[in-house]
């Protein structure tokens, strides 16, 4: 990671010194940077204007991308929730195909998305506009590449499922399901690229409409396609990427046709085409940041397809995992708003206001987390019942529900660090620390829990929750020693190393 200076940390509201101010990076007019600076004030009297500045510009990314998240997110559970009521094999297989196969696909597509995520916002910041739209082609071109390798795992999921260890019957269901979702994954290859081209420059609503509007669209025709036409589990995939397509056509529509973006983006350029294999670079470590941590999700669900009575643990533990992932999003969309403001900022040479928007963003996703785990508890014995009518499995994801809670309230706070560690580009230290805490601990706790001490799926469970709670403490102690000054530094290197060259046409 290189930029995590520890030796020199700072005390949040300290003078301020060598540093440019926000207006001559050309970001804003500096208004936060120059409260926390002015030391002549009493610490109250900067920390609540400056909190009610931060708390605006958080809340103006982070609400829309929290509605974008959720939307997205409530189309594959409503596609698992259509499937489950098909019966219960259809259920695990559409967990299975949903949480074990497709998940992989989504961790490598938006962890090499989340490259471009720090690139644009920091040109961003430093108004390096038209760097925007190059590294926005570039990481297309990127994972469409990726998609035809995974493609080829797609086709292949019926004996890399059973090779696994897998029920032959679930994993026939499962490839059944998995095959409706291969247009998907280059959906996911345009359209990551284009929500963090647009979260970069804070245009965050425009997704959140089109989201929504696809979403009432997307239970229409799977519920005509699933029970009507009687497509079963490959209709509901495939209903599925059509969305996902949708909603990609629609963004890019918006980019070509809206005055926002009418600076960043500038036509197709042949430089996409350029500096591909430093590109992806930066993208591979990104990918394996966060696919580290997607497939610590997806292994844990394979592990209980092996535990005694698979369905039933399948079930249970995909509910519970699928429960999560919805209040997830919300720390996914503060992730999200952290991620630009800290690239925003650095780019701009503003390093307390980067320092004071982690606090702020950590501390208010952490009180939503503890309120919504307090909610899943009081609803521990009903919740599952959105899923599947079996009493069997209501009772063991009630069983569950509080290692569930636990989860979400840590939860809280690590996907927002993760997005702090996108802002500087950090992914490479992030991956070292998810190798160590959810492969070293996570998953041999998990599975020794889980098998040789026969506690099943809460085992597994306990397992998870062990490697998550170590890796959240490993960022929090980081994120809070950090020196800001030299993470500006760095992003200034940064942008130098990636900025375009401006002499080449770019093609309308």
């Amino acid at each position: 990671m290189g930029s995590v200076n520890k030796e020199s940390h700072e005390p949040l509201l300290a003078p301020l010194h060598h540093h440019r101010s926000f207006t001559e990076a050309g970001a804003g007019d500096g208004e936060l940077e120059r409260i926390l600076s002015d030391t002549s004030q009493p610490l109250l009297k900067r920390l609540v204007p400056a909190t009610w500045i931060e708390l605006k510009l958080l809340f103006f990314l982070a609400a829309p991308a929290v509605v974008v998240y959720l939307i997205n997110y409530l189309m594959s559970m409503s596609t698992q929730i259509f499937s489950g009521h098909l019966g219960t094999l259809e259920l695990a297989a559409a967990s299975l195909g949903n949480t074990g196969i497709q998940i992989f696909a989504y961790g490598l597509m938006l962890g090499m998305g989340s490259a471009v995520e720090t690139l644009c916002g920091q040109a961003f910041g430093a108004q390096r506009f038209e760097m925007l739209g190059v590294y926005l082609q570039r990481s297309t071109v990127l994972l469409s590449l990726a998609g035809v390798v995974l493609t080829v795992i797609y086709v292949f999921s019926e004996p890399i499922l059973v090779f696994l260890g897998e029920s032959p019957r679930i994993a026939s269901a499962a490839a059944l399901f998995v095959y409706g979702l291969i247009p998907q994954i280059f959906a996911y290859a345009v359209n990551f690229p284009i929500q963090k081209f647009l979260q970069a420059q804070s245009i965050v609503a425009p997704s959140a409409y089109i989201s929504a509007a696809t979403l009432v669209l997307h239970l229409i025709v799977s519920w005509v396609v699933v029970y009507k036409v009687g497509l079963g589990l490959l209709g509901a995939s495939l209903v599925l990427s059509l969305s996902w397509w949708i909603i990609v056509i629609a963004q890019f529509v918006y980019i070509v046709k809206s005055e926002r973006c009418k600076d960043t983006w500038r036509g197709f350029s042949t430089q996409a085409f350029s500096g591909l294999p430093q590109f992806f670079k930066l993208s591979a470590a990104s990918a394996v940041m966060l696919c580290l941590e997607t497939w610590y999700f997806q292994i844990l669900v394979l592990l209980a397809g092996l535990l005694p009575h698979p369905e039933l643990a399948l079930d249970s533990l995909s509910i519970c995992t699928t429960i999560s992932g919805w209040v997830f999003m919300i720390s996914v969309g503060f992730n999200a708003a952290a991620s630009v403001r800290v690239s925003n900022e650095l780019g701009a040479s503003n390093p307390r206001s980067a320092s004071f928007s982690v606090v702020v963003v950590t501390i208010i996703s952490f009180i939503i987390s503890v309120i919504a785990g307090l909610v899943i508890l009081a609803l521990r014995d009903v919740i599952s019942y959105a899923f599947t009518e079996g009493e069997e499995v209501a009772a063991a994801v009630s069983d569950l529900c509080p290692l569930l809670s636990f989860a979400i309230v840590l939860n809280g706070i690590q996907p927002v660090l993760s997005g702090v560690a996108v802002g500087c580009g950090w992914q490479t230290f992030v991956a070292y620390v998810n190798v160590g805490c959810y492969y070293g601990v996570g998953i041999p706790l998990g599975a020794l829990l889980g098998f040789y001490f026969n506690f099943g799926a809460k085992g597994i469970w306990l397992g998870m929750l062990g490697g998550t709670a170590m890796q959240t403490i490993i960022l929090v102690w980081v994120t809070f020693r950090t020196n800001w000054h030299k993470e500006v530094e760095e992003a200034a290197k940064r942008l130098s190393k990636w900025e375009v060259e401006k002499n080449k046409p770019i093609l309308d």
